[in-house]
């Protein structure tokens, strides 16, 4: 049942990022209203898609890198969604849409078995550590996303061609305030999602932190976050430094999520 879920969500977000890319270039209203319910629709889908997943394994699918993938495509979308229901961006669901696209499409390229998970997995501090991590990712990503949207319009106004995306980007404020929203969630998401990693650490190897790589890494990206919101907030850092190192932390927090696994030998990638 899972396995046809997944493949219908694929679809509904195909689907939805190619009515985004439509609207992108005829910005007809009713193209975009169509767009994002078809979002909207195939997110639906997707939150189905890892309950069903959940009843078949016996356990909180976050642990597979098919899983963890495809958690991490249905964070980005929550993040989108909270933002949209606050804020309207123009053309950020284009944007959003094809990430989470390039998301699915990793993850419907991953094995999909069933798995038996090993005995330090099979805690309920996976959902809690693993969850708030990838949904923290899931807004990083997002500020990312924003913060090359920033750069792309900033570039067009200095060089005062207001062409195709001048006219189909949203505003440098609306795009900072983004980067605001997605800093003020992701960033507690983050620290909780290690926080509650350092107790599974200490409930199941005894100690609460042992440098792991993935470990370690992890705590270079929450630095880089937690300066960019202490530049923020406290220096009032915007706009083109803000947007930069919010493109940088995610390109540190991509590494961190599928390059340590790969580079670096530790007990997180035994259990990957």
């Amino acid at each position: 049942m899972s396995f046809l879920l997944f493949q219908a969500s694929f679809t509904l977000y195909f689907l939805a990022a190619a009515a985004y890319l439509v609207f992108f270039f005829s910005e007809k209203a009713a193209i975009r209203k169509n767009a994002r319910l078809l979002f909207i629709v195939a997110f639906i889908c997707h939150s189905i898609t890892i309950t069903a997943r959940y009843f078949e394994a016996g356990y909180t699918p976050i642990a597979t890198h098919h899983e963890t993938v495809s958690f991490f495509a249905w964070g980005l979308g929550c993040g989108y969604l909270s933002f949209c229901w606050r804020y309207e961006v123009k053309n950020l669901g284009a944007f959003i849409s094809l990430l989470v696209l390039a998301l699915m499409t990793v993850a419907a390229f991953a094995s999909r078995d069933l798995v038996s998970l090993p005995p330090l997995l099979q805690s309920a501090w996976l959902p809690l550590h693993a969850s708030l991590s990838l949904l923290a990712y899931g807004f990083f990503a997002m500020a990312g996303v924003g913060g090359l949207m920033y750069l792309l319009q900033e570039r067009t106004i200095k060089r005062k061609r207001f062409g195709l995306f001048y006219s189909r980007l949203p505003s440098l404020e609306t795009l900072d305030k983004l980067n605001h929203h997605c800093l003020s969630v992701g960033f507690p998401l983050l620290t909780l999602g290690m926080i509650t990693g350092s107790l599974w650490a200490k409930q199941a190897l005894g100690t609460y932190w042992h440098w792991d790589p993935m470990e370690t890494w992890t705590l270079v990206t929450w630095l880089l976050y937690a300066g960019l919101i202490h530049q923020r907030f406290t220096v009032g850092w915007r706009g083109r430094q803000a947007a930069w190192l919010s493109i940088f932390a995610l390109v540190v927090a991509l590494f961190t999520y599928w390059g340590v696994s790969v580079f670096f030998a530790g007990y997180h990638g035994k259990f990957s």
